[in-house]
């Protein structure tokens, strides 16, 4: 499921709490972001359209939880981003990260060290994945 950045930062409010009211939400945005309660209740009327948020009510309060959990939002974020900037391939994504300037000696030691945690072959060829 593809999230847009301002359903981004709804999921992030409910990841971090649910199930939560939209006032709620709306106290837990960043501060720049001066969205009006209309604007919420109709953002997340979207979310729940998508699937990605279930409404239910307690008395006349509408409540929101996430349906869509963090890591398949991001799975999902991840596999748009490598199939179009990276025609699919990991491998060009990860020697783009490791190479990336702004990536600092302890997020590089932590990509290795989650590299060699991984099983060789997880991913479906017999090299550990497509690394193009």
């Amino acid at each position: 499921m593809r999230l847009t950045d301002t359903e981004w930062q709804l999921m992030n409010c409910l990841w971090e709490k649910h199930p939560a009211t939209a006032r709620g939400i709306a106290g837990r945005l960043p501060p720049e972001v001066k969205w009006a309660y209309t604007t919420i209740r109709t953002l997340l009327a979207r979310l729940v359209e998508k699937g990605a948020v279930r409404e239910y009510k307690e008395g006349n309060t509408s409540l929101y939880e996430p349906i869509l959990t963090r890591e398949n939002a991001r799975r999902s974020a991840l596999m748009t981003l490598v199939n179009q900037a990276f025609d699919g391939a990991y491998g060009p994504l990860m020697h783009f990260l490791v190479n990336d300037p702004n990536l600092t000696p302890k997020q590089r030691q932590a990509l290795e060290e989650a590299l060699k945690e991984q099983p060789e072959n997880r991913g479906g060829t017999e090299n550990g994945g497509d690394n193009r």
